[in-house]
């Protein structure tokens, strides 16, 4: 199994800043891609930002130019820096990770448990 813990989210003004981490631990597997997705109340969880083990990145059009997504491959922790936060912004932010275990090459998706981001007008 594939753990991932997330911290950094809280309240903010509009036009604020904060900075989200998510750290994947567990033995046998390689960490893939990792990335971000979003969930505000009464929509469906959507992408945010992903970036590969190379450091290629994917944005969704809404964050693009505020948000950047970098990774520390050594520490298994992808990180997602937002700057010029909008109420719109307000969601819980998932950290998601491709994994493959090294015995059998299989791949599996694992997410976190989900930390609020809340931003006020």
């Amino acid at each position: 199994q594939v753990q991932l813990v997330e911290s950094g989210g809280g309240l903010v003004q509009t036009g604020g800043s904060l900075r989200l981490s998510c750290a994947a631990s567990g033995s046998g597997f390689r960490i893939n891609v990792m990335g971000w997705y979003r969930q505000a109340p009464g929509r469906q969880r959507e992408l945010v930002a992903t970036i590969s083990s190379a450091g290629s990145t994917n944005y969704a059009d809404s964050p693009k130019g505020r948000f950047t997504i970098s990774r520390d491959n050594a520490k298994n922790t992808v990180y997602l820096q937002m700057n010029s936060l909008k109420p719109e912004d307000t969601a819980v932010y998932y950290c998601n990770t491709e994994a493959v275990r090294f015995t059998t090459n299989r791949s599996d998706t694992y997410w976190g448990q989900g930390t609020q981001v809340t931003v006020s007008s």
